[in-house]
């Protein structure tokens, strides 16, 4: 069994609304490639195996990963295919190096979200007997969850625009990032209303996109780099399924995501000991409710802590310095993105949004209406 698990390498594409140059397989051999050449590893002589998060529905066909199997050296080789969130991915793959049956893991997440409609996609995650003929999708679910924290907690629109004026004024200076720019109040509480209370500034954008990451056990780390960026914690928990089985203005299954790597890492006051955080705000509410439910704000506080700039790029704890997802990061490879910026953080390496002294980051990604499933990894240097 490893004692540690380590980051070595990362690589993304340039997040944009549409890759019509490079089909899914193009999309990951690019990332591969530039990790395989960053690392200075070979698929032949130091991968063990690949782990690649995709989807059959995004992807417009049957076992999702079969369009990326050769390129990931999955050819007469261990290639495993999670489903839906890439944070998901690093989890298994840390659990298979602790177990000792892995040594160096390829992590691998893409889709084309151009290729198809996300309301249709999204449409078949509700029950097809009583909820999915209703037309849900993730968006109008979101909406529900959104109105329902604004209820419980008096969170106003104001306070959600405050998110997407912080993370979309940070995705100027991420190279990588597809929508960003310095919006006042007006433009984003402006913007067309798609399902009340959010509005086209509050969703995440439809991108095309890729990420590729090498984790390594804590022996093949130090063979490689002597500067490893370490899996400190890591934590997962799922909630109910049906919506009206939750109190959408809580999220049971992150802070039972994040108790788990914060016992890990030895994380007592998350406000404190972390230095960098990056979440998956796929809609703009999301930050504030998850800030809440890695225990960082209080409950109903999300937005209070964000108006007051506790967690602006120049605060005391910088939330999703990247621009995280709102600037624009595909599903499935959102979860895996987080990790990536977080590592590139903790590693020194985030260029024109690194912060001074990143020392502890905390990814978190989701998946699932109303973030059912919920994933927390801590890395540290």
């Amino acid at each position: 069994m490893s004692d540690k698990v380590a980051i070595v390498g990362v690589a993304q594409t340039r997040f944009c609304p549409k890759r019509a140059d490079a089909n899914v397989g193009e999309l990951a051999y690019e990332v591969i490639e530039k990790v395989l050449k960053d690392t200075n590893l070979s698929i032949e002589k130091d991968i063990d195996n690949t782990i690649s998060c995709s989807h059959d529905i995004w992807d417009g066909q049957t076992i999702s990963d079969i369009g990326i199997t050769d390129v990931a050296g999955g050819h007469l080789r261990t290639e495993e295919k999670m489903a839906m969130d890439g944070s998901t991915a690093v989890y298994y793959a840390a659990i298979g190096i602790l177990s000792g049956e892995y040594d160096c893991t390829l992590v691998l997440a893409h889709t084309k979200m151009s290729q198809t409609d996300r309301h249709i996609v999204n449409n078949d995650a509700f029950d097809p007997i009583y909820s999915r003929m209703l037309g849900l999708d993730f968006t109008s679910a979101a909406a529900l969850q959104a109105r329902r924290y604004m209820h419980k907690y008096n969170i106003s629109e104001k306070q959600f625009a405050r998110v997407v004026m912080k993370n979309l004024g940070n995705a100027v200076s991420n190279p990588v990032a597809c929508r960003y720019g310095h919006f006042g109040m007006d433009d984003i509480l402006g913007s067309r209303m798609v399902a009340d209370p959010l509005r086209d500034l509050d969703i995440a954008p439809d991108v095309d996109g890729a990420v590729a990451m090498i984790m390594v056990s804590g022996k093949k780390a130090r063979q490689i780099t002597d500067k490893p960026v370490w899996v400190q914690g890591i934590g997962t928990c799922y909630d109910a399924y049906y919506l009206g089985d939750r109190d959408l203005a809580n999220c049971m299954a992150l802070e039972k995501a994040a108790a788990q790597a914060y016992k890990m890492a030895g994380i007592t006051n998350p406000a404190k000991d972390l230095d960098v955080v990056e979440l998956s705000d796929e809609f703009s509410y999301q930050e504030l409710l998850w800030l809440e439910g890695l225990g960082i704000a209080g409950p109903g506080r999300g937005g209070e802590l964000t108006e007051s700039g506790f967690t602006s790029k120049n605060g005391s704890l910088p939330v999703n310095p990247s621009g995280g997802v709102l600037s624009g990061v595909p599903a499935n490879v959102m979860g895996l993105n987080r990790v990536a910026e977080a590592y590139l953080q903790v590693a020194g390496k985030a260029q024109d949004h690194q912060i001074p002294g990143a020392n502890r980051a905390l990814a978190q990604g989701h998946t699932g209406f109303c973030g059912q499933h919920q994933c927390v990894i801590v890395l540290g240097n």
